[in-house]
């Protein structure tokens, strides 16, 4: 894989541990069982390289995995040219994900079902945040204090506090400014 990426003038090949960071990481391997996920996550831990898997077999389950370390560009091995390979990878560079669209389906099916089984039933959406912890959120961004919130919203300001807990504490947020960065990275203000 390395050796047909090299000869690509679209990309530089760069191994793992030169100190370069790379803006996109291809991990090749046969199976996504337990220890290869232990690398993808560790991958996705430490570095902020957006991730391409290339695999002998995937299924519908090894798919959300392997989305939930990073990794949004998934080639099947049989289909892994270098013409594949390096669309696949300029498409993760720019923010895009590249799934076979034969699994696509099912990861939308399986979408759905989280969102209405899972998440709805509690008020949260795939942000894991509610309409009203959003809609807080957006007001601090624009500079009003809990007492204003309070007013502007119609709760009480107990109610705003414990919201901007509730927030902090599910998200691991240190404070307000934290909250509101995280947002506006979410794309949510």
């Amino acid at each position: 894989m390395s050796s047909q990426l090299r000869a690509r003038p679209e990309v530089k090949v760069v191994e793992w541990d030169e100190g370069d960071t790379p803006q996109v990481v291809v991990v090749v391997l046969d199976v996504l069982d337990d220890d290869a996920l232990r690398v993808l996550r560790h991958i996705h831990r430490t570095s902020t390289a957006r991730g391409v898997l290339v695999t002998t077999h995937i299924d519908e389950q090894q798919l959300v995995n392997a989305a939930e370390c990073g990794f949004v560009g998934i080639v099947r091995r049989s289909e892994a040219t270098p013409e594949r390979l390096v669309q696949v990878i300029g498409s993760v560079a720019k923010g895009e994900g590249r799934v076979p669209p034969d699994l696509l389906g099912s990861l939308l099916e399986q979408v759905g079902r989280l969102q209405g089984q899972v998440l709805a039933p509690h008020g949260l959406s795939f942000t894991g945040l509610s309409p009203r912890e959003i809609e807080v959120l957006r007001l601090v961004a624009e500079g009003y204090d809990t007492s204003d919130i309070a007013v502007k919203l119609s709760y009480s300001e107990r109610t705003i506090k414990n919201v901007l807990h509730a927030v902090m504490s599910r998200l691991n947020l240190r404070n307000r400014s934290h909250a509101v960065a995280y947002a506006l990275r979410q794309g949510l203000i």
